[in-house]
């Protein structure tokens, strides 16, 4: 066995069904809600998504169903989706935690991507706290969204939420900014350097969900975007799979940090669903780097498997390939090994039982128990630490410019 090898088998990627260019403009596909102007914009900013319609958005979403809190419904950012997808049925819930065919119904299992397609949420942020971090970030940020369009194999959200994990849109968003603004002010300037940013507080604003598909939603991401290039002492940073170029215009003045997060195409083949295509996830990082973003990289998951380590350095010769200077001068990765969970993979086996080969490992894994109380699994004490170090050598070789912020 090669070195970096691991027991077990390949990847045997499913069609992907589309082509490289999600973000082309493109007709709506048959069957797609084409949603008309229904308000106007405000005069100092460009369109958003109320106002008009997008080919991004048809290709993830074709709503026909929005379940709403009342209160959320009557805020203004409740009143922008709601007119984005005027002909939804609407269904009042008491708790946007609380829907039970959506997060209690096990049946949802066969209906996974369906879901995430055609059902949305409107709630209201009640816990407004952000909580410090240390690795991605300082402080996380009270989410302005939950839940996803996309359907990745091993994303965590889904452990909390049941069946199901549609987009909840969280439409107190001016409570939500102004706890942020107050909470930077609280902070003063960063006293010291730090791995995560060497003058600035960084927020993430992505925890649970990925602001780039929520900006298809409404204008949440982009409120955030705007506050934090008002704070001098604060960064935004988020991580996504998606490539929305709307997000170029948006004039952050290096204020926010997107992290696009890439594996080997090989591998996203089987577990990115409903994402951008690694090449133009790499493809956008000049353009981004251009329109005023700091650019990272999540190199995560790291999936271990047969062949995994050349297949992440050939991974890395395409980042070398794709970035200009300018990115690549500015570059930083955080590395994360693959955290998988026994109610995740019960789930998966319902609807994509394909990627639990490569992602259920028991052969190569170790359980922990959750303080949720469920199992989660990590690559074993040792082999993980001997993978991390494999990873970190090729990165040093093939990527040299390309700091590593941590790795784990």
């Amino acid at each position: 066995m090669a070195p970096g090898e691991a027991p077990g088998p390949g990847p045997r990627p499913p069609p992907r069904g589309r082509g490289p260019g999600a973000s082309a403009r493109k007709p709506a596909a048959r069957g797609s809600v084409d949603h008309g102007v229904t308000t106007a914009p405000p005069a100092d900013r460009a369109p958003g998504p109320a106002d008009r319609p997008t080919a991004l958005a048809d290709r993830l979403l074709d709503v026909t169903r929005i379940y709403l809190e009342p209160a959320a419904a009557e805020l203004p950012r409740g009143q922008q989706v709601l007119a984005r997808w005027p002909d939804a049925e609407r269904v009042e819930v008491a708790s946007h935690w609380q829907i039970p065919e959506l997060h209690g119904d096990e049946r949802n299992v066969d209906r996974w991507v369906r879901i995430k397609r055609e059902a949305l949420v409107l709630g209201v942020k009640a816990s407004l706290t952000a909580r410090p971090n240390g690795r991605s970030s300082d402080f996380i940020a009270p989410s302005t969204a939950n839940g996803c369009a996309m359907a990745c194999a091993y994303c965590y959200v889904p452990r909390r939420k049941g069946f199901s994990n549609p987009i909840t849109v969280f439409t107190n968003i001016e409570q939500i900014t102004g706890y942020l603004r107050r909470h930077v002010g609280r902070q003063g300037a960063k006293p010291e350097p730090d791995q995560v940013d060497p003058h600035a507080w960084v927020y993430d604003i992505g925890e649970n969900s990925d602001c780039s598909v929520d900006a298809l939603v409404s204008d949440n991401p982009r409120d955030l975007v705007d506050l934090f290039r008002g704070l001098p002492t604060a960064k935004a940073s988020f991580a996504t799979k998606f490539v929305n170029r709307d997000l170029l215009d948006w004039d952050p003045q290096g204020r926010t940090r997107v992290r696009f997060s890439v594996m080997p195409e090989t591998d996203s083949r089987l577990l990115d669903l409903r994402t951008s295509p690694v090449a133009e996830r790499l493809a956008a990082v000049d353009d981004f780097v251009e329109a005023g973003y700091e650019v990272h990289l999540n190199l995560s998951p790291v999936v271990v498997r047969d062949g995994w380590l050349e297949a992440w350095r050939e991974l890395l010769e395409q980042v070398d390939d794709a970035l200009g200077e300018r990115a690549k001068a500015q570059l930083a990765a955080e590395v994360i090994f693959l955290t998988h969970n026994d109610r995740l993979h019960e789930v998966n086996l319902g609807w994509h039982p394909k990627a639990e080969e490569l992602l259920w490992r028991p052969d190569l894994q170790q359980p922990k128990r959750s303080q949720t109380g469920g199992l989660n699994v990590r690559y074993r004490t040792g082999a993980k630490g001997r993978w991390v170090a494999q990873l970190r050598e090729l990165v040093e070789e093939v990527t040299p410019y390309l700091r590593v912020r941590y790795a784990f």
